[in-house]
């Protein structure tokens, strides 16, 4: 899926957000590495990272092609800042209608308005590609994450108290959110 757009942050900096191409392979693999490093509230370790420059190119090219999923990148000042993106939860008929979210911002653009920007920008190419429903979870230490979501009409529907075993603080808790698209067409 393609998408761009051009916000202003915050700090009156430019911020483009657009697909991410098979040229970005590097540059957002280094994002990946680094969000990663940055918090205990992401999913992997950066050492978990098993795909290379390259694969991250091809997995970026697919998104781009397909028409129902998205890897999206926020760019500053020619780096990218952060990254997000919606993936099929499933395409059985019973599960075809969910989506799944995913973000993740480096510190140094924290605070900027990316965040919802992007959150923005993959609920619209969400209701784009048809989906009903927005899937997440979350760390439920990450009050300023959780209370993005809520802003954004994500609703909390479960929690998992073991959801994460983190290497520094034990388990991690992790609340389940979603959110009901309204479109035309449904």
């Amino acid at each position: 899926m393609e998408y761009r757009k051009i916000i202003e942050l915050k700090d009156g900096r430019t911020c483009i957000l657009r697909n991410g191409t098979e040229n970005d392979g590097q540059a957002a693999l280094d994002n990946f590495t680094l969000t990663h490093e940055q918090t205990d509230n992401l999913l992997t370790y950066p050492e978990e990272t098993v795909f290379t420059a390259e694969q991250e190119g091809q997995f970026l090219k697919s998104r781009t092609e397909s028409p129902c999923e998205i890897e999206m990148i926020a760019e500053v000042d020619g780096a990218v800042a952060g990254m997000a993106g919606i993936s099929s939860v499933g395409d059985k008929y019973k599960i075809r209608h969910r989506a799944e979210f995913g973000l993740s911002i480096d510190q140094a653009y924290w605070h900027l308005g990316i965040g919802r920007a992007l959150l923005d920008a993959c609920i619209e190419c969400a209701v784009k590609a048809g989906y009903e429903q927005i899937e997440l979870n979350v760390v439920a230490e990450n009050k300023r994450a959780i209370a993005l979501y809520e802003t954004a009409g994500f609703v909390e529907f479960g929690r998992n108290p073991k959801g994460f075993k983190s290497r520094s603080s034990g388990y991690q808790e992790l609340v389940y959110m979603r959110m009901e698209l309204q479109d035309e067409t449904h």
